[in-house]
């Protein structure tokens, strides 16, 4: 993040490291030529091993959202039973696609702030079995809750084998650990502006052997999103339309920084951010929203208390060039959401409480200067620590990005 530019933290699209953002500007190429064949084969193959699959990975270009609706239209046909389980505005989302196209949708709505129990999806299970196929919501960004899909993929094999399961993970996946094969998801969705830290564009679909076959059946009508004009192009290296080219080149510049990072890496300073995020607005006199045993490690969604004004407190936030997430649907005005996905770093964090800081003195909230900074830094490094990221000068290193140089705050260790 340079001098004067605002700390973007909202949940996507999210800042680009300065490498990243340099790629965008490439002059473009030829994306029938081999060049564009190489950088594709690169960006398949290292996305394979953040969603945990052997599975081809189409790359559309199109928002998440274009790839929850690729997800509905090649696996189903009109008046199929779904079972929509939500817990806020994008798992509502996803039901309304299915609808749109003609799915008999039941859903299975959580009260927003909580996960989606196994033992609810085992209770509507036990009453109706018959399901085509189950929508989840990995990571629910107008809620701050990530569901836990292992726990409730279990559920679904168990009491509905046949029906395909079908997850939207756009603001989850290259943030925290993902296995698709090995917890039995059939599809599997994400966007290039979440945690992958690139611009928006373009989206991954993760597609099994399952899903395949049923695309082979689904009567849904489908040119663009028609997964089966992707497929021959993948392990050849281009698209059946013309691709984002610009948002590719970020891409591929965004993954070989993650893998020079690491998974590990990657996971505990997502983890020690959200810690940071939380303990210090909590030591501001916030209250939490979501349930924090199923708390996201990529957004924090925080009660607006009574007595602050909203829309006066986020002028206060901006004019401090701080730039947060106000709430969804029927949370609008009720919430604020911080996010701290992508390339975000501790520094980041700490300077977004300080500012949140500035702000309530500001509007006249009582609060302690510097006791929000102090929670969260301690409660970051804690979280490294517990993550084995190392000794203390490490720690503070890879989430400060004092060494990282063009990459905008990721580290190689």
């Amino acid at each position: 993040m340079q001098r004067f530019e605002p700390n973007l933290r909202i949940p996507g699209p999210t800042g680009l490291p300065s490498a990243v953002r340099e790629a965008g500007g490439r002059q473009m190429i030829n994306h029938r030529g081999p060049e564009f064949s190489a950088m594709f084969g690169r960006i398949e193959s290292r996305l394979k091993g953040w969603f945990g699959t052997r599975n081809e990975i189409v790359l559309l270009t199109a928002a998440g959202t274009g790839a929850l609706e690729a997800a509905i239209v090649n696996t189903l046909s009109p008046a199929d039973p779904v079972l929509a389980v939500t817990i806020g505005a994008f798992g509502d989302r996803f039901a309304k696609i299915a609808t749109a196209h003609g799915a008999e949708v039941t859903k299975l709505a959580v009260d927003w702030g909580r996960a989606a129990e196994p033992a609810l999806l085992r209770e509507a299970l036990g009453r109706d079995a018959r399901y085509r196929a189950i929508l989840l919501t990995h990571n629910e960004t107008s809620t701050g809750v990530t569901n836990p899909i292992p726990d409730l993929a279990a559920v679904a094999r168990e009491l509905a084998p046949e029906a395909l399961l079908l997850v939207d993970g756009i603001s989850g996946l290259g943030a925290v650990p993902f296995a698709q094969d090995e917890w039995g998801l059939d599809v599997v969705v994400s966007g290039s502006q979440k945690s992958w830290m690139a611009a928006p564009g373009m989206s991954f679909v993760s597609v099994s052997e399952r899903a395949w076959a049923a695309a082979g059946t689904a009567r849904m009508p489908r040119f663009y999103f028609d997964l089966a004009q992707h497929r021959p192009g993948v392990a050849a290296g281009s698209t059946p339309w013309t691709p984002a080219v610009a948002v590719l080149f970020q891409l591929d510049v965004a993954l070989e920084l993650m893998e020079q990072e690491g998974a590990a890496a990657v996971f505990a300073r997502h983890a020690a951010c959200a810690a940071a995020t939380r303990a210090g607005l909590v030591a501001l006199g916030f209250e939490l929203f979501a349930d924090q045993r199923y708390a996201s490690n990529t957004v924090t969604a925080v009660k607006v208390p009574d007595g602050l004004d909203w829309k006066a407190f986020n002028s206060e936030l901006r004019k401090r060039r701080l730039i947060l997430a106000g709430g969804q649907g029927k949370l609008q005005g009720q919430i604020f959401r911080v996010g701290h996905l992508g390339s975000v770093t501790l520094d980041e964090i700490l300077g977004a409480v300080g500012v949140i800081e500035e702000a309530l003195v500001a509007v006249g909230r009582p609060v302690s200067p510097g006791a929000g900074v102090a929670a969260a830094q301690q409660a970051g490094l804690a979280a490294l620590a517990a993550a084995g990221a190392g000794s203390a000068e490490t720690v503070v290193a890879s989430v400060t990005g004092s060494d990282a140089g063009a990459s905008g705050g990721v580290v190689e260790r």
